[in-house]
Parts: structure tokens; C-alpha cells; sequence
């Protein structure tokens, strides 16, 4: 439970302090960091749930972008974890590719807004591959652990 300055979206509580469940004597920093890794995935998840319940709509599926971004064991298990299909783009950082736009845009340089969108492409994509039952078992154990460290 990656909240060493409390738990945000959509928990909301500054209080909540992080944790690590399930350690065992050959616990080590591989399966740290497989649980940093992992916690990102499962956030990934509570925010679209969040999104959902105010939302009406469908997700039909995430894009990624960003340095993690470019771990394919980390986008992989973002698909299965959220049960849609993750692309990632060409460019993965997306923030200094937009940056660079909104300066571009400003110079009179770049094209509006709807061009420039049309030249994201995406490099590859990630399906869910995990059975729905592991998904389900895994998703129970994320809420459990959030529920033991909430402060309320």
C-alpha cells in the first residue's frame, strides 16, 4: 500500500500510511518492487471505478504514457488488472510532447488541437490475460489491504 503521505483518489485520507502485506523470509527486493509495480495497477483500477460511478459510460480501453509507461511487465499487468486493453503510445512522454505543443500551438507552428491529436499513434497494445476468477481474487486482496490501512 503505496501511501507514505496518506491515500488519495478516490480514498481521500490523508491519515492512511503505507504498508506491505505478505511477506515472507524470502521477501526481498524483487517482490517489493513486483508490489510498487503491482499498486500502481490497482489504483489504476480504483480510479476508474471512481470514474465509472460518476461517469454513465464505457471504458473501452486505458492508454498509458509516462516512464513506467515503457515496462512491458508493468503494462501487461495494468490490462490484466483493470480487464481492458492498455495502449501505449510511440512517444511515451506524452507530458513534454504536450508541453512542446502548447508552445508550438502559441508560436503559431503547430497545428489546432484536433490535428495534433490525430498524430498519436499507438506503439503497441496490452490485452487482459489474466482469468476474471484471479482478477476477482487479486482485486479482494487489494480491497482488504486498503481497508486495513485506511485511518477511518
Amino acid at each position: 500500500m503505496p501511501a507514505f503521505t496518506g491515500l488519495g483518489a478516490p480514498h481521500w485520507d490523508p491519515d492512511c500510511r503505507a504498508a506491505v502485506f505478505g511477506l515472507t523470509l524470502g521477501s526481498g527486493r524483487n517482490e517489493l518492487a513486483r508490489a510498487a509495480l503491482e499498486a500502481v495497477s490497482y489504483q489504476t483500477n480504483d480510479l476508474l471505478a471512481a470514474m465509472r460511478a460518476d461517469w454513465q459510460g464505457t471504458s473501452e480501453l486505458l492508454r498509458a504514457d509516462g516512464g513506467l509507461s515503457a515496462s512491458d511487465w508493468a503494462m501487461q499487468r495494468l490490462a490484466d488488472i483493470v480487464g481492458l486493453p492498455v495502449d501505449r503510445p510511440q512517444v511515451i512522454e506524452t507530458t513534454a510532447l504536450g508541453a512542446a505543443y502548447l508552445a508550438g500551438l502559441q508560436a503559431g507552428v503547430y497545428p489546432a488541437p484536433r490535428e495534433f491529436a490525430k498524430r498519436w499513434a499507438a506503439e503497441r497494445r496490452f490485452e487482459p490475460a489474466m482469468e476474471e476468477s484471479v482478477r476477482a481474487r487479486k482485486l479482494a486482496g487489494w480491497r482488504d489491504a486498503v481497508g486495513r490501512t485506511l485511518s477511518k
